[in-house]
């Protein structure tokens, strides 16, 4: 297993409970890939991912072993799911119930009560289809792909997210509240097939959650678990070069030299990297390096942490700072690919939901901002330092009085962390970018269609970024490894009745 973010913990335990013997091999010197932890003053942040939905997919992984997730790691509620706030003071309350929903968006636009719950309904015939019924499935075959055609077309999931939401919806701000979650995945919510209208209901059936101790507890929870089971992770290990012998993977060579064989070889990693870096050339196929390049890699982030001397407990755990612009916005991130002047933000404050994520007395957030990746020609060294005081400025504005006098600690990543520490093509945070052109058979395939014995989990595969995702990832990896059904046993069933009360 090369890499040990999410993706690649999920599937080095689903392969040990078939009864695999299974090394993980991570280039960085913790686990978690994207969900790293980041330590300075005193402080502990979360490199992110912060939003956990679909808990069941986890508690799935324990049940595995026979263990309970409860007793290694505790998801705790949020409370609303987000608060999406404007520059006329005005914020909205993003709640999972429906009742308090209904009044949220009656206080902004009576009027559109009865199209959202027509959207509701059509985001639930989305995730039926969508997830419920493909997250976990391959897409080896184009036939795959054109048995569903019928199913989107009949529910416009070739449309836009952003043009499905303005069929229901009037109000401006509505619109932004409910077609923004696509950025979560890295997708462009002008752009990206309706099908993403699936992540509403995922959120409002199971709701939000946040792991008690930071999704880094999480990271170490997993580890745990594996390590319990004779599964090994080697950190500091990245591989330079896939082997491969008569066109299957046979093993790794790590950049120091040591050669490792394997019957199977997993990447939990970017396979853009993979196939123009790790893999010689004349193993694939004639078109595959110049397919793998022309795909259309997503947006990059750049990320604020920062620490203060005082709480600011009126600010919400999930923050949604909405700009002044809107599609303009977008379209300077994804196709003018400029470094715009204004932003829309996300504000992270986990101490709302979890105090032990600062020392006492002090407050620990970051703020996210979605940028070009690094297609664009944007210098960050001259760039980045003063891009970070515009955003403070606007938290303070906006969110947080007396922000900068309060600072005591503060560091920023942006697209080239993306790029050297986390080796995604083009600094893009997201991997391939979530068009309809680069979705199920049109993404990087579960299996490698050119080499046998090697496969991919993640972001950059079938079904896509975001946890669920990249954990559903892991269940495809099931189906397509041969016999492996046969293995060692059946997929476990976790009841997830108890997760839906209130999602009618």
């Amino acid at each position: 297993m090369i890499g040990a973010g999410f993706g690649g913990l999920a599937a080095a335990l689903r392969l040990r409970s078939l009864g695999y013997e299974v090394s993980i091999l991570e280039a960085g010197s913790q686990p978690g890939g994207r969900a790293r932890l980041f330590r300075q003053d005193g402080f502990a942040f979360d490199a992110g991912p912060t939003v956990i939905t679909a808990p069941y997919l986890f508690d799935e992984l324990f049940a595995l072993f026979g263990k309970e997730r409860q007793d290694y790691v505790e998801f705790l509620p949020v409370d609303p799911l987000y608060r999406v706030t404007f520059e006329d003071g005005s914020h909205f309350d993003y709640v999972k119930d429906d009742e308090p929903l209904y009044e949220e968006i009656r206080r902004f636009a009576p009027e559109d009560i009865d199209g959202y719950r027509r959207l509701v309904q059509h985001a639930q015939q989305i995730f039926a289809v969508g997830y419920e019924g493909l997250a976990d499935q391959p897409f080896e075959r184009l036939s795959d792909m054109l048995r569903i055609v019928p199913d989107l077309a009949r529910l416009s999931a070739h449309r836009s997210v952003y043009s499905l939401v303005s069929r229901y919806l009037r109000d401006p701000r509505l619109r932004q509240i409910f077609s923004f979650e696509p950025l979560l995945v890295g997708g462009n919510p002008l752009k990206v097939p309706g099908i993403y209208l699936l992540i509403h209901w995922l959120e409002r059936k199971w709701g939000v959650h946040f792991a008690k101790g930071g999704t880094h507890a999480l990271v170490q929870s997993l580890v745990r678990l594996a390590a319990q089971h004779d599964v090994e992770c080697r950190l500091d290990a990245p591989v330079e070069r896939i082997l491969v012998e008569r066109r299957r993977a046979s093993g790794v060579i790590l950049e120091s030299g040591e050669t490792l064989r394997a019957d199977v070889v997993v990447c939990n990693c970017d396979p853009t990297l993979v196939y123009s870096k790790m893999i010689d050339a004349r193993h694939l196929g004639p078109l595959r390096a110049r397919r793998v390049l022309a795909k259309k890699q997503s947006m990059s982030l750049f990320v604020g942490y920062f620490g203060t001397n005082r709480p600011f407990p009126s600010v919400r755990h999930h923050t949604v700072v909405m700009g002044p612009r809107y599609e303009q916005l977008l379209r300077d991130i994804f196709e003018r690919k400029v470094l715009a002047t204004d932003f829309s933000l996300y504000l992270h404050a986990p101490c709302r939901t979890d105090p032990s994520m600062a020392p006492p007395g002090h407050d620990a957030f970051y703020v996210l901002s979605p940028v070009p990746n690094l297609e664009a020609s944007i210098d960050w060294e001259a760039r980045a330092g003063s891009y970070f005081d515009a955003i403070l400025e606007t938290l303070e504005a906006r969110e947080l009085p007396g922000l900068r006098s309060a600072v005591t600690t503060r560091f920023s990543v942006d697209p080239r962390y993306f790029q050297s520490d986390l080796r995604s093509h083009q600094g893009a945070a997201f991997g391939i970018e979530p068009l309809l052109s680069q979705s199920a058979y049109f993404r990087h395939a579960n299996r490698s269609p050119d080499v046998s014995g090697l496969y991919f989990v993640g972001a950059g595969t079938h079904p896509g970024a975001g946890l669920p995702g990249v954990l559903c990832s892991a269940k495809v990896l099931e189906r397509v490894l041969p016999g492996a059904s046969r293995r060692g046993r059946s997929a476990p069933r976790v009841d997830t009745s108890s997760l839906t009360r209130g999602a009618a």
